[in-house]
């Protein structure tokens, strides 16, 4: 990766167009040919980029751009579509590069696994006592999370996700319908889980006589001190 920062300006030229004036701005050049201009302040994300695959091409600037003050034009190309990036280099303050290795990518914490191990071993969290059947309950059409019992021995299928949005509850909606074929199991009665859960996801889940369940995921896995908690 090389890291440029250096007073410029640059324009976008393409599908649309976009201009930012002179100033000064970080410049990082990444191995996968993407070229991304930053600022110091605003937001964590580019001013202005360029996806790969790109390629830049380093020229002297032609006599109005000197004039100005400019001494390098980079041209950033797009190897997909006519999208160029033109930046105005006028002085650079810094000019590094390092070689960053294969990245393992980002492990997240508090994947569905893990909600569904904990709630798993937590089954009274949707009340007092359930019970557990069995995790990834397999059907034709796929693994049901977890499949319980309520108190009266009713059965329960429970879909987890780490963010509940509609299409989790069409999922438990068709694992249900399968389910409620097998006398044995019938009644079966659906419970939407998630560390969060969008509003149109509940007011699906209400028509499709789903209930939902929203998860503490600190509480737990036993690191939320809700006693010192101010609200």
């Amino acid at each position: 990766m090389r890291l440029v920062i250096a007073q410029c300006s640059v324009d976008y030229i393409g599908r649309l167009r976009a201009h930012l004036p002179l100033a000064t701005r970080l410049l990082l050049m990444k191995a996968d040919g993407s070229v991304l201009v930053h600022s110091d302040g605003g937001s964590y994300k580019p001013l202005n980029w360029m996806s790969p695959p790109a390629t830049v091409r380093v020229a002297e600037p032609e006599e109005a751009g000197s004039e100005l003050g400019v001494k390098e034009v980079w041209t950033v190309q797009s190897s997909k579509s006519d999208d160029h990036l033109i930046i105005n280099i006028h002085e650079q303050l810094h000019d590094s590069e390092h070689e960053l290795g294969v990245d393992p990518g980002l492990v997240k914490d508090g994947v569905e696994s893990d909600l569904q191990r904990l709630l798993a071993e937590q089954i009274t969290t949707l009340g007092p006592g359930y019970t557990l059947v069995r995790r990834e309950y397999m059907t034709a059409i796929g693994p049901v999370d977890i499949l319980a019992r309520d108190p009266d021995g009713g059965t329960v299928a429970i879909e987890l996700k780490r963010r509940g949005d509609i299409d989790g509850v069409e999922q438990l909606t068709r694992y249900l319908e399968l389910l409620n074929r097998d006398p044995l199991m019938a009644p079966v009665r659906g419970v939407f889980a998630a560390q969060q859960i969008k509003p149109q996801a509940k007011t699906l889940a209400k028509d499709r006589g789903i209930s939902c369940l929203t998860l503490d995921y600190d509480a737990m896995r036993g690191v939320d001190d809700k006693d010192s908690r101010l609200f």
